[in-house]
């Protein structure tokens, strides 16, 4: 598969310009799925040397990706463009997600099994796969 990923608040904490603390496990996980032949896309709204930041983060701790901000690698016209263009991509791993971002354990369980969410939460139901413990901050908070 393709798989976009967002960088600021999915692979880093927000601190946007700044870089954030790595979400635990979020480097580990898409090096995984890259050793399982998944295509990994940069998807950031980051630009100029705010990009080349978070691409070198990311290059430091050994994750390369197969594309930043576009399709294909090199894929740059070399003109700023006004918007966004649309990726192609099977599949998008972003902090904006309608319910917030799983943790990477989860995220990496569905990719590497072709899960739904909801499939993932039948495993978790049935005791097949074990979710992240919470902190008791986090079941205070109503995250589960």
């Amino acid at each position: 598969m393709t798989i976009a990923v967002d960088f600021d608040g999915t692979i880093v904490e927000h601190e946007y310009p700044y870089i954030g603390k790595e979400i635990p496990f979020a480097i580990a996980a898409l090096k995984k799925l890259q050793a399982e032949r998944h295509l990994l896309i940069l998807w950031s709204v980051r630009e100029g040397d705010l990009l080349d930041e978070a691409v070198e983060y990311c290059r430091k701790r050994g994750l390369e990706f197969y594309a930043v901000n576009s399709n294909h690698p090199g894929e740059d016209s070399g003109e700023p463009t006004p918007y966004c263009r649309k990726l192609n991509a099977d599949l998008f791993i972003d902090d904006r997600n309608l319910g917030g971002l799983p943790d990477w354990g989860a995220i990496y369980e569905m990719v590497h099994n072709g899960w739904t969410y909801e499939q993932y939460l039948d495993q978790v139901r049935d005791g097949a796969v074990r979710p992240q413990k919470t902190t008791f901050w986090q079941r205070l908070a109503g995250r589960r």
